[in-house]
């Protein structure tokens, strides 16, 4: 989450609506650790990701989820 922190900075500076995925444990092999985040901002803009593969998408639509609902999701997601 370090990697995009200071972008986010400046999107909360600039009043901007945004969900973070956030990476919170890996069992085995996984492109991204722990700590890696994907957060979508109302308008779709993107910053950082978590896996670079499938749960890339699923965690931009999370995401745009969360906006749209205002309620917390947490998901799970196995090979």
């Amino acid at each position: 989450m370090l990697d995009i922190a200071t972008e986010l900075a400046r999107w909360c500076a600039e009043g901007r609506s945004f969900a973070v995925a956030t990476v919170a444990a890996v069992d085995g092999s996984a492109p991204r650790g722990p700590g890696a985040a994907l957060a979508v901002d109302a308008d779709g803009a993107v910053l950082g990701g978590v896996s670079g593969g499938c749960v890339e998408g699923e965690a931009y639509r999370l995401c745009r989820e969360v906006l749209e609902t205002g309620r917390p999701a947490r998901e799970r997601f196995t090979p």
